[in-house]
């Protein structure tokens, strides 16, 4: 066998052996947290494959228990509930710096979907998140531009998306703050993933 032979055959293994992994990273499943509240349980499977950055930022915060005894601080029927980031007494927690946005991975705002909540710098997401109770197109990404980088969507509802729809139909006060606290008591991963 020639050494050329030899090299092509060795160049095919390799490149069989990269399909076969990548085939296999797509097919891994997907995180899921289990998100406990004081008015039922949410899972959300998170999209690590589409918001790599965004979903280990956010089990980062899971693993640091920095949710837990936060409180859904804004709640806005038809539209979104957004928490983890103020106390019960809605006090601000600190967080760890911004991460990059990734609104441009082809996710969308759809009704159950979770995204990263920031300010009006399109790169200043860090520790805050929100659920869609609609289909808000208005938030999804468009242009690299302050305008139009839109909100990252990470990952979506697969279960408990009747505990989200209870909390954002309460009552709120001018600024949006449910009159009832809703509690985040914790968020976990799931060992498994678990869809109903």
């Amino acid at each position: 066998m020639s050494l050329n032979s030899i090299k092509h055959l060795l160049l095919s293994a390799v490149a069989a052996l990269s399909l076969s992994l990548s085939i296999s990273a797509m097919s891994a499943p997907l995180p899921v947290v289990e998100i406990k509240t004081n008015m039922g349980t949410i899972l959300v499977e998170l999209n690590s494959q589409r918001a790599p950055v965004t979903v280990a930022n956010f089990l980062q915060y899971v693993k640091d228990k920095q949710y837990d005894n936060t409180i859904f601080h804004r709640v806005i029927s038809g539209f979104m509930i957004q928490g983890g980031g103020f106390t019960k007494d809605l006090v601000e927690k600190p967080t760890r710096s911004p991460i990059k946005n990734e609104a441009d991975n082809g996710l969308t705002n759809s009704i159950g979907a979770i995204a990263m909540a920031r300010t009006g710098d399109p790169q200043s997401a860090t520790a805050q998140f929100y659920i869609n109770v609609a289909n808000n197109v208005s938030l999804d990404y468009t242009e690299a531009s302050d305008r139009g980088w839109g909100y990252a969507v990470f990952g979506k509802v697969v279960q408990g998306m009747d505990v989200v729809l209870k909390i954002s139909k309460l009552p709120t006060d001018p600024s949006d703050t449910p009159l009832q606290t809703v509690v985040i008591q914790s968020i976990t991963l799931k060992d498994t993933p678990e869809k109903k």
